[in-house]
Protein backbone atom coordinates (compact mmCIF):
# COMPACT_ATOMS: atom_id res chain seq x y z
CA UNK A 1 0.00 0.00 0.00
CA UNK A 2 2.59 2.27 0.93
CA UNK A 3 4.73 1.76 -2.50
CA UNK A 4 1.59 2.08 -4.33
CA UNK A 5 1.29 5.54 -2.29
CA UNK A 6 5.14 6.95 -2.62
CA UNK A 7 4.93 5.21 -6.79
CA UNK A 8 1.84 7.82 -7.23
CA UNK A 9 3.93 10.82 -5.65
CA UNK A 10 7.11 9.93 -7.83
CA UNK A 11 4.66 9.77 -10.80
CA UNK A 12 2.85 13.50 -9.78
CA UNK A 13 6.71 14.87 -9.62
CA UNK A 14 7.42 13.35 -12.80
CA UNK A 15 5.07 14.84 -14.60
CA UNK A 16 5.04 18.23 -12.44
CA UNK A 17 8.69 18.28 -13.79
CA UNK A 18 7.75 17.37 -17.47
CA UNK A 19 4.92 19.86 -17.43
CA UNK A 20 7.59 22.58 -16.07
CA UNK A 21 10.08 21.49 -19.02
CA UNK A 22 7.43 22.26 -21.36
CA UNK A 23 6.72 25.73 -19.56
CA UNK A 24 9.70 26.24 -20.11
CA UNK A 25 9.98 26.41 -23.96
CA UNK A 26 6.91 28.19 -24.21
CA UNK A 27 8.02 31.02 -21.84
CA UNK A 28 11.48 31.51 -23.93
CA UNK A 29 11.87 35.15 -24.59
CA UNK A 30 11.89 35.17 -28.69
CA UNK A 31 8.55 34.30 -28.95
CA UNK A 32 7.29 37.27 -27.43
CA UNK A 33 10.33 39.55 -28.92
CA UNK A 34 10.71 37.98 -32.33
CA UNK A 35 7.17 36.84 -32.95
CA UNK A 36 5.52 39.26 -31.52
CA UNK A 37 3.39 36.92 -29.13
CA UNK A 38 1.82 39.40 -26.47
CA UNK A 39 3.88 39.47 -23.38
CA UNK A 40 0.55 39.35 -21.05
CA UNK A 41 -0.77 36.75 -18.82
CA UNK A 42 -2.94 35.99 -21.78
CA UNK A 43 -0.39 35.49 -24.30
CA UNK A 44 1.26 33.70 -21.65
CA UNK A 45 -1.25 30.96 -21.10
CA UNK A 46 -1.94 30.31 -24.67
CA UNK A 47 1.67 29.63 -25.65
CA UNK A 48 1.48 27.08 -22.27
CA UNK A 49 -1.63 25.79 -23.96
CA UNK A 50 0.15 25.41 -27.04
CA UNK A 51 2.97 23.57 -25.94
CA UNK A 52 1.07 21.31 -24.44
CA UNK A 53 -1.34 20.49 -26.70
CA UNK A 54 1.87 19.57 -28.75
CA UNK A 55 2.89 16.66 -26.08
CA UNK A 56 -0.17 15.82 -25.84
CA UNK A 57 -0.92 15.55 -29.26
CA UNK A 58 2.07 13.11 -29.62
CA UNK A 59 0.70 10.78 -27.01
CA UNK A 60 -2.19 10.54 -27.95
CA UNK A 61 -2.80 7.03 -29.29
CA UNK A 62 0.12 5.97 -28.20
CA UNK A 63 -1.98 3.13 -25.42
CA UNK A 64 -3.10 3.64 -21.49
CA UNK A 65 0.06 4.87 -20.36
CA UNK A 66 1.09 7.13 -22.23
CA UNK A 67 -2.94 8.60 -22.28
CA UNK A 68 -2.61 8.55 -18.56
CA UNK A 69 0.87 10.72 -18.94
CA UNK A 70 -1.34 12.68 -21.12
CA UNK A 71 -3.98 13.47 -18.81
CA UNK A 72 -1.46 13.63 -16.03
CA UNK A 73 0.28 16.52 -17.55
CA UNK A 74 -2.88 18.33 -18.48
CA UNK A 75 -4.00 18.10 -14.72
CA UNK A 76 -0.36 19.65 -14.16
CA UNK A 77 -1.77 22.60 -16.63
CA UNK A 78 -4.78 22.99 -14.37
CA UNK A 79 -3.43 22.57 -11.63
CA UNK A 80 -0.64 25.83 -12.04
CA UNK A 81 -3.53 27.87 -13.43
CA UNK A 82 -5.28 27.45 -10.58
CA UNK A 83 -2.17 28.36 -8.29
CA UNK A 84 -1.51 31.15 -10.81
CA UNK A 85 -5.21 32.50 -10.00
CA UNK A 86 -4.83 32.29 -6.31
CA UNK A 87 -1.27 34.19 -6.18
CA UNK A 88 -3.19 36.55 -8.18
CA UNK A 89 -5.23 37.10 -5.44
CA UNK A 90 -8.53 35.51 -6.94
CA UNK A 91 -10.95 34.52 -3.96
CA UNK A 92 -11.75 30.76 -3.38
CA UNK A 93 -15.33 31.26 -4.93
CA UNK A 94 -14.28 32.92 -7.98
CA UNK A 95 -11.01 30.14 -8.90
CA UNK A 96 -13.56 27.14 -9.33
CA UNK A 97 -15.52 29.26 -12.19
CA UNK A 98 -12.60 30.36 -13.62
CA UNK A 99 -10.67 27.52 -13.79
CA UNK A 100 -14.05 25.83 -15.43
CA UNK A 101 -13.68 28.98 -17.47
CA UNK A 102 -10.05 27.99 -18.65
CA UNK A 103 -10.84 23.89 -19.31
CA UNK A 104 -13.21 25.07 -21.67
CA UNK A 105 -11.13 27.34 -23.34
CA UNK A 106 -8.12 24.98 -23.55
CA UNK A 107 -10.19 22.30 -24.93
CA UNK A 108 -11.61 24.29 -28.02
CA UNK A 109 -8.30 25.58 -28.81
CA UNK A 110 -6.77 21.75 -28.68
CA UNK A 111 -9.70 20.51 -30.62
CA UNK A 112 -8.95 23.94 -33.36
CA UNK A 113 -5.35 23.25 -33.42
CA UNK A 114 -5.70 19.48 -34.00
CA UNK A 115 -8.22 20.12 -36.80
CA UNK A 116 -5.52 22.78 -38.20
CA UNK A 117 -2.63 20.37 -37.78
CA UNK A 118 -4.60 17.18 -39.40
CA UNK A 119 -4.85 19.27 -42.99
CA UNK A 120 -2.27 17.80 -44.61
CA UNK A 121 -2.41 20.21 -47.68
CA UNK A 122 0.06 22.88 -47.53
CA UNK A 123 -1.88 25.79 -48.02
CA UNK A 124 -5.65 25.32 -46.98
CA UNK A 125 -3.73 23.59 -43.56
CA UNK A 126 -1.02 26.47 -42.98
CA UNK A 127 -4.29 28.65 -43.27
CA UNK A 128 -6.44 27.02 -40.74
CA UNK A 129 -3.43 26.74 -38.18
CA UNK A 130 -2.98 30.94 -38.50
CA UNK A 131 -6.81 31.67 -38.00
CA UNK A 132 -6.08 28.91 -34.94
CA UNK A 133 -3.47 30.95 -33.66
CA UNK A 134 -4.45 34.55 -34.53
CA UNK A 135 -7.49 33.37 -32.66
CA UNK A 136 -5.47 32.49 -29.85
CA UNK A 137 -1.61 33.43 -29.38
CA UNK A 138 -2.18 36.73 -31.10
CA UNK A 139 -5.90 36.75 -30.05
CA UNK A 140 -5.27 40.28 -28.16
CA UNK A 141 -2.24 41.60 -30.20
CA UNK A 142 -2.67 44.50 -31.95
CA UNK A 143 -0.29 43.35 -34.99
CA UNK A 144 -0.57 40.05 -35.50
CA UNK A 145 1.07 40.45 -39.35
CA UNK A 146 1.10 37.18 -41.63
CA UNK A 147 4.23 36.95 -41.90
CA UNK A 148 4.29 36.41 -38.28
CA UNK A 149 1.17 33.90 -38.02
CA UNK A 150 3.42 32.25 -41.11
CA UNK A 151 6.24 31.59 -39.06
CA UNK A 152 4.70 30.64 -36.03
CA UNK A 153 2.31 28.11 -37.89
CA UNK A 154 6.00 26.97 -39.81
CA UNK A 155 7.12 26.53 -36.23
CA UNK A 156 4.19 24.63 -34.87
CA UNK A 157 4.48 22.28 -38.07
CA UNK A 158 8.35 21.77 -37.14
CA UNK A 159 7.53 21.28 -33.37
CA UNK A 160 4.36 18.55 -33.71
CA UNK A 161 6.75 16.53 -36.52
CA UNK A 162 10.11 16.76 -34.28
CA UNK A 163 7.71 15.09 -31.50
CA UNK A 164 6.46 12.48 -33.69
CA UNK A 165 10.16 11.33 -34.39
CA UNK A 166 11.05 11.42 -30.82
CA UNK A 167 10.84 8.19 -29.12
CA UNK A 168 7.41 7.97 -26.91
CA UNK A 169 10.19 6.44 -24.25
CA UNK A 170 11.44 9.50 -24.03
CA UNK A 171 8.73 11.45 -23.58
CA UNK A 172 7.10 8.78 -20.97
CA UNK A 173 10.14 9.03 -18.77
CA UNK A 174 9.81 12.96 -19.01
CA UNK A 175 12.56 14.09 -21.81
CA UNK A 176 11.04 16.42 -24.26
CA UNK A 177 13.25 18.36 -27.40
CA UNK A 178 12.19 21.64 -28.63
CA UNK A 179 13.90 23.44 -31.29
CA UNK A 180 14.34 26.87 -30.83
CA UNK A 181 11.91 29.59 -31.88
CA UNK A 182 12.18 30.87 -35.15
CA UNK A 183 14.60 33.85 -35.52
CA UNK A 184 15.67 33.26 -31.83
CA UNK A 185 19.00 34.96 -31.14
CA UNK A 186 20.91 34.28 -28.13
CA UNK A 187 20.74 35.70 -24.76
Amino acid sequence: MLDRLFRRRREARAVADFYLTIVAQARLPAFYRDLGVPDTLDGRFDMVVLHVFLVMRRLKGQGAAAADRSRLLFEAMIDHFEKSLMEEGVGDSGVGRRIKTMARGIAGRIEVYDRALAVKDGDEGDAALQVALDNNVYGTASDASPQRLAVMAAYVRREAAGLESQPLESLMAGEVRFGPPPGARAD
